[in-house]
């Protein structure tokens, strides 16, 4: 398995790279990952979402267990909503709730699938192939606003906010996710811990279905869905997403208009790689 991160470096630029023994191993970029030879020192470096994605695909009801607490019928095709780039933020930076809204903001702890190739009606062995590696990700939703309309139930909306999707704080290439578990901590407290092998479709399933309906682009994330224990965050709360083998991902709800300085600290997103 391979590690990789992406940071921001002295200059301003931002770089890519495979992480090993505190070094990143620079490569030109995940679409083109061809080694540059350069090796820098990850603690110069500060810590971003290890990819940026030009749309996330939100999987919904894809977890065995989550359809029958729901008492929903096991979907046919993957359910899915898109998430927009400006809602990406990685490990250690501030989940900021939106300005007047005073209700309730939920975690969801989710396996992420970070695509490596342009995939389009992709078959089941093509749409593996185009699987760059695997992230934790935080689906996070403004739950109130789901149905604030009732003749239009706004999915983006709610889940759309800059912040609301936390991704890393790393992605591992060659993982194995069929013996794994997804543990979600909220201020130290577990909240969810679900096997990733419940899932209704696998990631090379969801990759070849959804290339049936649109094009994936590398750099694109899907989010696998969530299992039990979704609950909500309390202005000031935790959320830390570990997958073993891949790490942790941790990110503090600030209120609106404030950031939460320690937040953003690079030490704990680096932290977090396993």
């Amino acid at each position: 398995m391979d590690t990789w991160m992406r940071f921001k470096s002295n200059d301003g630029g931002i770089v890519f790279g495979r992480v090993e023994g505190g070094y990143l191993h620079e490569y030109e970029s995940l679409e083109r990952p061809v080694p540059t030879g350069a090796v820098l020192s990850s603690r110069a470096l500060t810590p971003l979402a290890p990819c940026a994605p030009g749309k996330i695909v939100a999987l919904w009801n894809n977890y065995h267990a989550l359809a029958a607490k729901l008492d929903k019928p096991v979907p046919a095709h993957p359910l899915f909503l898109l998430k927009p780039a400006g809602s990406v933020i990685g490990s250690g930076e501030p989940i900021q709730r939106p300005p007047g809204y005073a209700g309730k903001i939920v975690y969801e702890g989710e396996l992420g699938i970070v695509i490596g190739r342009r995939c389009r009606n992709a078959s089941l062995e093509e749409a593996a192939d185009a699987i760059f590696g695997y992230t934790p990700v935080n689906d996070v939703t403004a739950a109130d606003l789901l149905n604030e309309n009732p003749h239009f139930p706004q999915w983006c909306r709610a889940k759309g906010f800059d912040t609301f999707c936390c991704i890393g704080p790393a992605i591992v290439s060659g993982f194995d996710w069929r013996p794994a578990r997804l543990v979600t901590m909220l201020d130290g407290v577990e909240r969810q811990n679900y096997p990733l092998a419940d899932m209704v479709f696998s990631p090379a399933e969801q990759v070849s279905m959804i290339s049936q309906d649109l094009t994936l682009e590398p750099g694109d994330v899907i989010a696998c869905g969530t299992s039990v224990g979704v609950g909500s965050i309390r202005d000031g709360a935790m959320v830390s997403i570990t997958i073993d083998g891949i790490g942790t991902l941790s990110n503090t709800l600030s209120a609106a208009g404030r950031t939460d300085a320690a937040g953003q600290s690079g030490t704990a997103a680096t932290a977090g790689v396993v």
